[in-house]
């Protein structure tokens, strides 16, 4: 007799045996483990052909690639072969100097840095760097190489024969490099020359947090200024794949986004008041120097140097390089010998911060990444879509038992051990200010404590060694220009930007034109009526300005009333102390420019220039000792010119809502390839003081696209 009872609804059913039952659940279980066993080998096989499905790039038509890859390996490969397609010979030669042999490459003239990189040791270094790679890190580093290779390979003719004997690359070359370039020459290379260098690299840099933002959405201003060749090359690209998606500039060689901005946040640099590198007078003594009252023996190594000589054959040179327990041994003059100590060599991990710094989604996780203290120098200014803002005086700043900034600044006495330091401050030691109450922060190569107005950091709460307390001009106007908007605009922050107005014109012309009234003199006279109606301004246009920068070149601090003063930080220097002796050197500046120009009321474009491949156009702009925003540096030509060759390089405004908007450029264009129609291509926009939007959604790269390559998997 069957069994029967009611379900649920009330209506009889038939009841199922339960042995009938045990096996139905037997079989149900089979099918689901089927059915994921089916799920997990679609996904592997569905990942297995994304690992090998090819890397996408696509070329817009100023010449930046968009990469789209399946992975980040894949990803970092094409940057390397991107990096190649537009600067291959600059590549090779910048790799060829970081292996030391850039003397055997191509002669004598490169022996100099050979011998720099070797008494650094920085490609036995390299070597250490590579073993203390992560798996991921040493992933996308070896990945670039072979980008890098394959492009050589496939390329050869695009290839300046003199530079192929360079390749293959290896990841060493690329190490080697990026530690040449960060610590050789922007951090260590004043105490290497023992001297300041005329024209230091720099940047402006804006954080707006919402608090000051009129669409209340962070904004970021990136501007680094740098020269316009070598290893200062900025390269600008778009890198994308599954976890990351970021638009920046690399330094050309480095295998990362120097500089950059994702889906949520940003980031630039600008060259800080550090000091992680100090220069030692050593007391030679019995063929060694004195340390602690004891003569100590140098380290000596002999490196053969190949030299190609101009018929091509080969000549060695042994080179001796001698180190003291300071750092190695640069010169000797006098009966001493100087050594040099410089922070952060032995850094490996620069490529694993800067790609977490650029997968990062916020400001936790890229604090963790910027913890990691890789880069031994270089402020950090940042913004990101919750509204916060930071400024951050980054570096490897040493720990050091006594001394102020003058005293580090100086040659040190390297008699005794006390003065060699080994260690550096953490992370929470360093000054930083984080979503201040201001609503803002700014860099322009100032130190700290004016990072944002009114102030938020005091020097007495840090070592004295830690930074300088000056504030230059440009700084100043960086400040004054914003301090009293209570609402920036994103079109208000790249007219603050653009400003090419001269802040010492501000400070001083009204006291140089009273000074003309009180003491006429005809030429003073004449010079005075143009600079009345001049605009203050580095236009192009601007009529007055070469004249106003002549007389100013002649000042000396001590002809200001008053002095900068660290408690009015963005009002001094003021004044002109002898009104006569100003006039007087009024007069002079006159007569030189209406003698070399033939006009005192010379345009400033007809004379200053930016000149690139077959582009030359009216620069703006000026040397930011003038204190100008715009910081455009020149060297005069045979011509009767001036033409830019540093200043402002790469510039991107950004705005962090709900889609990321930004503007962009990069000045001298982005490729250093003969016959690249990309050599110079942006000048005009810079000339003009445009922007050009970045192009971040792939249906707006497709209508801007150039061309289209496609790389194929390459393990």
């Amino acid at each position: 007799m069957e069994n029967k009872s009611l379900n649920h609804s009330g209506t009889k059913e038939r009841q199922v045996p339960r042995q009938t039952t045990g096996i139905m659940k037997q079989l149900q279980s089979s099918l689901k483990t089927l059915a994921l066993l089916a799920f997990f080998l679609g996904t592997a096989i569905g990942n297995l052909q994304a690992q090998k499905a090819p890397s996408e790039i696509i070329w817009d038509k100023y010449g930046v690639p968009h990469v789209y890859s399946q992975n980040t390996p894949e990803m970092y490969y094409a940057f390397g072969w991107a990096q190649m397609h537009n600067h291959a010979n600059l590549l090779l030669e910048l790799y060829g100097q970081a292996r030391g042999r850039a003397s055997e490459y191509w002669g004598d003239k490169y022996l100099d840095s050979d011998k720099q990189v070797h008494l650094f040791s920085l490609p036995e270094t390299a070597k250490k760097q590579y073993a203390q790679q992560p798996l991921e890190g040493k992933q996308h580093l070896d990945a670039f190489v072979r980008g890098v290779n394959a492009y050589a390979q496939m390329h050869p003719e695009a290839i300046d024969p003199a530079k192929k004997q360079v390749l293959p690359i290896t990841a060493y070359d690329v190490l080697a490099h990026s530690s040449r370039v960060i610590c050789l020459e922007f951090l260590g290379s004043d105490d290497i020359r023992a001297a300041v260098r005329e024209i230091t690299p720099g940047s402006n840099a804006y954080a707006i947090a919402p608090s000051r933002s009129a669409s209340k959405k962070a904004m970021l201003v990136t501007n680094p200024h740098l020269p316009w060749e070598n290893f200062f090359v900025f390269f600008e690209a778009h890198l994308s794949a599954p976890g990351f998606n970021a638009y920046g500039v690399s330094l050309v060689g480095q295998p990362i986004l120097n500089i950059a901005f994702n889906d949520y946040l940003g980031w630039t640099h600008t060259v800080n008041t550090i000091d992680a590198s100090d220069r030692y007078e050593l007391t030679l003594q019995n063929g060694g120097y004195l340390l602690d009252g004891k003569v100590q023996a140098f380290e000596k190594r002999t490196v053969p140097l190949k030299i190609r000589q101009a018929d091509g054959s080969l000549k060695t040179e042994n080179l001796v390089l001698a180190s003291s327990k300071h750092g190695p041994v640069v010169g000797e003059k006098n009966g001493k010998a100087y050594a040099v100590r410089i922070a952060g060599l032995e850094n490996g991990l620069l490529g694993t911060q800067y790609h977490k710094m650029a997968q990062a989604k916020n400001w936790q996780e890229f604090e963790a990444a910027i913890k990691m203290l890789q880069n031994p120098l270089f402020n950090i200014i940042y913004a990101d879509k919750a509204g916060n803002i930071l400024y951050l005086f980054n570096g490897n700043v040493p720990k050091r038992s006594e001394g102020d900034w003058a005293f580090w600044n100086g040659t040190v006495d390297g008699r005794s051990s006390k003065y060699i330091w080994n260690s550096y401050h953490s992370y929470e030691d360093l000054p930083k200010v984080f979503n201040p109450g201001t609503g803002f922060v700014q860099n322009a190569n100032d130190a700290p404590w004016t990072s944002t107005y009114p102030v938020a950091l005091k020097p007495a709460d840090f070592p004295p060694y830690m930074a300088p307390q000056e504030t230059p001009l440009r700084p100043q106007r960086a400040v004054n220009m914003l301090k009293e908007d209570a609402s920036i605009s994103f079109d208000e922050l790249v007219a603050y930007k653009m400003n090419t107005g001269m802040e010492s014109a501000d400070r001083f012309l009204d006291d140089l034109l009273k000074a003309v009234q009180k003491h006429p003199d005809p030429m003073a006279q004449r010079a005075a009526a143009v600079l009345q109606k001049w605009d203050k301004q580095t236009e192009a246009h601007s009529k007055g300005a070469i004249l106003f920068a002549r007389w100013f070149d002649k000042l000396r601090e001590d002809m200001f009333t008053t002095p900068w003063n660290p408690d009015q930080p963005f009002t001094t220097p003021g004044g002109l102390k002898d009104p006569q002796k100003a006039v007087a050197l009024l007069v002079t500046t006159a007569h030189e420019v209406e003698k070399k120009y033939g006009s005192l009321d010379v345009a400033w474009g007809d004379v200053y220039r930016f000149r690139v491949g077959d582009y030359n156009v009216p620069g703006n702009g000026a040397p930011g000792h003038y204190g100008v925003f715009r910081a455009m540096y020149y060297y005069s030509a045979e011509d009767n010119k001036e033409y830019a060759f540093h200043g402002d390089s790469y510039v991107a405004i950004t705005e962090f809502g709900d889609k990321v908007r930004a503007q962009v450029l990069l000045s001298y264009g982005n490729a250093t390839q003969p016959g690249s129609k990309h050599r110079g291509d942006q000048l005009q926009l810079l000339s003009e003081k445009k922007l050009r939007a970045a192009l971040l959604e792939k249906q707006e790269i497709l209508r801007n696209m150039e061309k289209k390559e496609v790389l194929q998997h390459h393990p």
